[in-house]
């Protein structure tokens, strides 16, 4: 993931193109052209990394959902399941799976409107299940479980109890949802100064699941030490 200026991102119906990748709506999947260059910490040399993802949604949900009284953040969950493609060519790796797809839009950064966020999205037997909690840049708190059933349409649910989980090794605090008041964490995939992602092993609604969880920081992401960290791990397009 490389940022770069608004000169490099152009947008219509069906594509969206950023710098030299791009991604594209084909009609029953998303596809994704990759071509980057990955930045290590300290190292000049930048590996091509370069490929292609198809996301097959299995359903398509058309309704959004505000996450602050304004407005000023909306989330949609546009595939809450979906089948998986992935066929790298540098690396050599390829995988299949199941997958999901959502995104974000907003008229403000998200460190103003947020102090923090946790997420999760479970699989289940038929639909999924997605959690999202946290405290708004104001003070105040939110929380929700949404239930997609295998149409891809959306209900609200009645939230299961909470369920704490150990801090990531830079202490970001996490948490998530579980009707037994435990989940485990399996794996952490991402672990950074201000953003943890991790595999959860839980139960929701009468069933075991396996979820994906993610706790954020948005003080610490917006914290002067941060910022100046970010251009170390993340590379940024000329201007």
């Amino acid at each position: 993931m490389t940022e770069r200026p608004s000169g490099d991102v152009a947008r219509d119906a069906h594509n969206l193109v950023i710098g030299s990748s791009q991604m594209r709506w084909n009609g029953d999947a998303l596809e994704i052209d990759i071509e980057e260059r990955d930045k290590r910490l300290f190292n000049p040399f930048r590996r091509r990394v370069c490929g292609k993802v198809r996301v097959f949604p299995e359903a398509l949900n058309p309704t959004s959902f505000a996450l602050d009284p304004a407005q000023n953040h909306i989330w949609h969950c546009m595939a809450p399941r979906a089948r998986i493609e992935v066929e790298m060519e540098k690396p050599g790796l390829s995988w299949s799976g199941q997958g999901y797809f959502d995104h974000n839009r907003g008229s403000e950064p998200l460190e103003t409107g947020f102090n923090t966020w946790h997420w999760s999205r479970a699989h289940m037997k038929e639909g999924a299940v997605v959690c999202y909690e946290g405290e708004r840049g104001d003070g105040s708190l939110f929380a929700s479980a949404i239930r997609f059933d295998r149409d891809g349409i959306p209900a609200e649910v009645p939230l299961p109890a909470m369920a704490g989980l150990p801090n990531s090794k830079w202490q970001v605090g996490r948490r998530t949802r579980s009707e037994i008041g435990v989940a485990e964490v399996r794996r952490t995939w991402e672990d950074t100064p201000f953003y943890a992602r991790s595999e959860l092993a839980s139960r929701l609604y009468g069933e075991d699941v396996v979820a994906v969880q993610e706790s954020l920081d948005m003080r610490r992401f917006a914290s002067p030490l941060v910022q100046f960290m970010l251009p170390f791990r993340m590379p940024r397009g000329p201007a």
